[in-house]
């Protein structure tokens, strides 16, 4: 498979569909992310209200579900969402912020994979390690193990839940049980911008929404953000400059920057 054609034909079509994609995402990046996507060429819808969010998702290409500030009325938005989104038939992307950290975030976790079951689960290593059964502690939303730890666990997990399974980190991990991918793009200043990888996850939930290959969307979608945060730190002066030339370098995303620099491969 030629993945730099692959790559660009995905985010061609998101630029082309615009797609909308509800996010009930947490309090700390609601902004970035819907800045992201608008960058990206998707629309981005946002709320935290039960009632809104179930309607929303009826008129969503695809639902982000985070769980990063899990309040009362955030949580009961995720549920009223995800009963819209498994009527319309719409892909559900999951991401299990600090999963493994407190009880609450364990049970919750636990609850959505068995009621809203999603097409695609992003997270990085501890998070993921958790879902698999492992149980991975985290430091906050921080991963305390590096992201080939977690490829076992996310094959079972993907397996299991019959869904792909993104293991974000230094180099990323794109599998549905059966086949796997690796983007290696990226910048270790990306670490260094609260937020990112809820970013990834609003990115994948747009690729998914115009491609039904839940395994080739996500990998498209962390191709893409890898890309953009190593030419943004190109040239950074730090963290603040990086911010702001991703979001330019995801609006100007061309065929020959994607092929100039992609380093995405199958397993």
């Amino acid at each position: 498979m030629n993945f730099t054609e692959s790559v660009w034909t995905g985010l061609s079509l998101v630029r082309e569909r615009n797609p909308l994609v509800l996010n009930v995402t947490n309090n700390v990046v609601t902004n970035s992310t819907a800045n992201a996507l608008l960058a990206l060429g998707a629309s981005p819808a946002m709320t935290h209200a039960a009632e809104d969010a179930a309607e929303l998702a009826l008129l969503a290409d695809a639902l982000v579900i985070n769980i990063g500030t899990p309040a009362q009325d955030y949580v009961e938005s995720m549920f009223a969402a995800g009963a819209s989104a498994r009527r319309k038939g719409i892909p559900v992307v999951l991401d299990p912020v600090a999963a493994g950290a407190t009880a609450y975030r364990r049970n919750l976790a636990l609850r959505l994979l068995k009621e809203v079951p999603p097409a695609v689960i992003r997270g990085n290593a501890s998070e993921i390690l958790f879902l698999a059964g492992e149980g991975a502690s985290s430091k906050g939303a921080d991963s305390t193990q590096e992201s080939g730890a977690a490829l076992a666990g996310a094959r079972e997990l993907a397996r299991r839940l019959s869904c792909t399974v993104c293991v974000s980190g230094a180099r990323d991990y794109v599998t549905d049980g059966a086949r796997t991918l690796s983007v290696g793009n990226g910048s270790a200043l990306m670490t260094k911008v609260t937020g990112l990888g809820c970013t990834a996850t609003a990115l994948v939930a747009a690729f998914a929404a115009v491609n039904p290959d839940r395994l080739m969307a996500t990998a498209q979608a962390m191709a893409v953000m890898g890309l953009a945060g190593e030419l943004a730190a190109d040239g950074a002066a730090g963290p603040g400059t990086l911010q702001v030339r991703f979001l330019d370098v995801l609006y100007t995303l061309d065929r020959e920057g994607i092929a100039a620099r992609l380093r995405l491969e199958e397993l």
